[in-house]
């Protein structure tokens, strides 16, 4: 089976150094692995979806995503390493763990601290949740 990286990003600098470390490791390995790199948007609470079309908070949501994409892209592009990107919406570990199962993922590379969620300050860590939730390895990169 042909490696396949799942980089989660959240536009912090803890999601940045685990790019920055996948980076490293990818330059470094035998046969680079495939890459893509995740952007999970927390979906707006119904009291405001109510009010606003879904063509809006479809932009919101992408526009939010691709900023929290940004220096992840910037940092594989500058490392001649080639990448998929997605930005998905919904509770944030479940979807890392459900996308990294669903795609052949091999390896979760994050960081320890990202900008997080309300919940994921409420129920603990979004890494921790990831590491609990997924079979696969997580490399969790501080």
């Amino acid at each position: 089976m042909n490696p396949h990286w799942l980089l989660p990003v959240d536009g912090s600098p803890a999601a940045l150094r685990a790019v920055e470390y996948a980076v490293h490791e990818a330059l470094a390995a035998t046969s680079p692995p495939a890459i893509t790199v995740l952007s999970v948007q927390t979906a707006l609470p119904s009291d405001i979806t109510r009010f606003i079309s879904s063509e809006v908070v479809h932009d919101y949501h992408r526009e939010s995503g691709e900023a929290a994409l940004a220096s992840a892209r910037a940092k594989l592009a500058a490392a001649g390493l080639a990448y998929a990107i997605d930005v998905l919406v919904g509770e944030v570990a479940p979807t890392i763990a459900d996308f990294a199962r669903e795609h052949g993922c091999t390896l979760i590379v994050m960081g320890s601290r990202g900008l997080g969620s309300v919940a994921g300050i409420l129920l603990g860590s979004i890494t921790t949740r990831v590491v609990h939730l997924s079979d696969l390895p997580v490399v969790v990169v501080k």
